[in-house]
């Protein structure tokens, strides 16, 4: 195999059974084992398939994923696999992208769907990271060591052998609450819009909207006196910790927004990271700042370092890097209000202008809007 243990897993898109472009990385969070069998109608590979299928204590989603990764088309065009909810999916690798990539394909696959293939079990863990390797035995005994491994691994928050927590840092007090409560009236006086995200489509970057994904809801802040009332405490507040913390000095912070998600239509955040495209790969850091604290729900989670979940206080900011996977919950009662920027400095400035015409139609090209003296927040400044 071209991964071994220790390794970070390689990434990837390829096209799946429940969608055209799955992302690998969409499952992280819990353990992940793939199994490279090149076509489901060789002996060995259904001999593997059913004994996964015959564990759903094991591959349930919450502890563990099953993907069992095809290089023969006959298994689509037959229908020899299907997904099953929760813990099974299937990766159409007809191109041998990702058999190649983990080093189970050296070549083209051969005439019975098996020649080129070096059959093979990858166990990876929440974090992404490879874990164990096994290749097909004829005997079975992959299959044995590969269910017992995965069966005798910890709760995900244990993965590393002590209970994990997210390299993310909080802070108290970051805005007054007279601040938070004029923010929540900017919005409930504001115009609010349906939020999106970005997506990389056709090598632009371009908004999408797609509730089962994303439901928020976020209103503008226009007003430059409280611009820099914000920057001022930013400035203060979090920029100072930021460098201590991670040897990164802020200059520059990047959207001005109440966001509010809401009970009333089920508000949350599926997991994703906030720096995947070429409109987003400037960002450094994300601030979460919680502008309010009667709802339920409506928390952060980082789900390749285990469940436990992060709500500041009214005021109260967690800020952490934007290639961290993270998930706001969804909100069962009230409204969650937060102000939710992102951090930068002059040489992702730089990265940012570069990466202009990279994108797509209704995403505003960065200048266009006056960003270098709104988003100024270098410490020196006051």
């Amino acid at each position: 195999m071209r991964v071994q243990p220790g390794d970070p897993a390689p990434l990837f898109r390829q096209r799946a059974i429940s969608r055209v472009d799955y992302s690998i990385d969409a499952a992280a969070g819990r353990y992940l084992v793939l199994c490279f069998h090149g076509s489901a109608a060789h002996p060995l590979a259904r001999r593997a398939l059913a004994a996964a299928l015959a564990r759903p204590d094991l591959f349930n989603d919450d502890h563990a994923a099953f993907f069992g990764v095809s290089n023969d088309p006959d298994d689509e065009r037959l229908m020899r696999v299907r997904d099953r909810y929760p813990g099974y999916r299937h990766i159409w690798d007809f191109d041998t992208t990702v058999a190649q990539l983990y080093g189970a394909m050296p070549s083209g696959i051969g005439a019975d769907g098996m020649a080129s293939i070096r059959p093979a079990w990858v166990v990876i863990g929440p974090s992404m990271r490879i874990m164990k390797t096994v290749p097909f035995q004829p005997d079975g005994g992959d299959i044995a060591e590969v269910l017992a491994f995965v069966e005798g691994l910890p709760p995900v928050e244990r993965a590393t052998g002590i209970e994990m927590h997210a390299p993310v840092f909080a802070l108290a007090n970051v805005f007054e609450p007279d601040l938070c409560a004029r923010l929540i009236e900017v919005y409930r006086a504001g115009e609010a819009v349906d939020s999106g995200f970005m997506r990389e489509e056709g090598g632009k970057t371009v908004g999408v909207v797609d509730h089962r994904h994303k439901r928020r809801r976020d209103c503008l802040i226009e007003s430059d006196e409280l611009t820099l009332e914000i920057q001022r405490r930013v400035r203060r507040r979090i920029v100072p910790e930021l460098k201590k913390v991670h040897q990164f000095e802020a200059t520059r912070m990047e959207r001005y927004i109440v966001a509010c998600y809401s009970a009333d239509d089920g508000g949350h955040f599926r997991p994703h990271r906030d720096n995947t495209t070429s409109g987003t790969a400037h960002r450094r850091f994300a601030v979460s700042i919680n502008l309010n604290a009667d709802f339920d729900g409506g928390d952060l989670v980082f789900p390749e370092y285990g469940p436990r979940a992060y709500r500041p206080p009214l005021g109260g900011a967690v800020v952490f890097s934007c290639s961290l996977q993270h998930a706001v919950t969804e909100v069962v009662r009230g409204e969650r209000f937060a102000f939710l920027p992102f951090l930068y400095d002059e040489a992702a400035a730089i990265v940012r202008r570069a990466n202009n015409d990279r994108l797509g139609e209704g995403v505003l090209p960065y200048g266009a809007g006056g960003e270098d003296a709104r988003e100024e927040v270098s410490p020196t400044r006051d």
